[in-house]
């Protein structure tokens, strides 16, 4: 059951225009509650798994949804991924590689470490919000996880 102020989507990007398109899509599909953003991996692992500043949430507590960029500072998005879908704790996460590399071995490893959906960022506001909007859409609304 959601906690009032509960995490629904954890943005782990670097990127400040990337950030600010992606936040602009979410609100313009009015998905932008609850929205935790972390600017790289280190960040981002804090934050899942109770660490740090993030020391004080409740690991139970977790996001219904990860989007997560690639080539991050501090530790990078595959090794992100490994982290989360390695844990019995939090693999149930769904993590969409949302990033602007095209590179067929990025596609293969995310897919490799148990990443749900692999999208390169469309270039343009319009097709990039139609597809954060679609993404909104299924994980947070269609999907049904599995209960923890």
């Amino acid at each position: 059951m959601n906690q009032p102020n509960q995490t629904e989507i954890l943005l782990v990007e670097d990127s400040q225009d990337d950030l600010d398109m992606t936040l602009r899509a979410l609100r313009k599909a009015n998905m932008a509650n609850h929205i935790q953003v972390a600017r790289d991996g280190a960040e981002a692992l804090e934050f899942v798994f109770c660490e740090g500043a993030h020391a004080a949430r409740k690991i139970e507590n977790i996001p219904k949804l990860i989007m997560l960029d690639l080539k991050l500072p501090k530790i990078d998005g595959l090794e992100v991924l490994k982290r989360i879908k390695g844990d019995p704790r939090t693999r149930m996460i769904p993590v969409v590689v949302l990033t602007s590399s095209k590179e067929q071995n990025d596609v293969i490893k995310s897919y490799g470490l148990g990443g749900n959906s692999y999208i390169v960022k469309p270039v343009d506001f319009e097709s990039f919000a139609a597809v954060v909007q679609k993404l909104g859409m299924y994980w947070l609304l269609l999907n049904q996880p599995p209960q923890t």
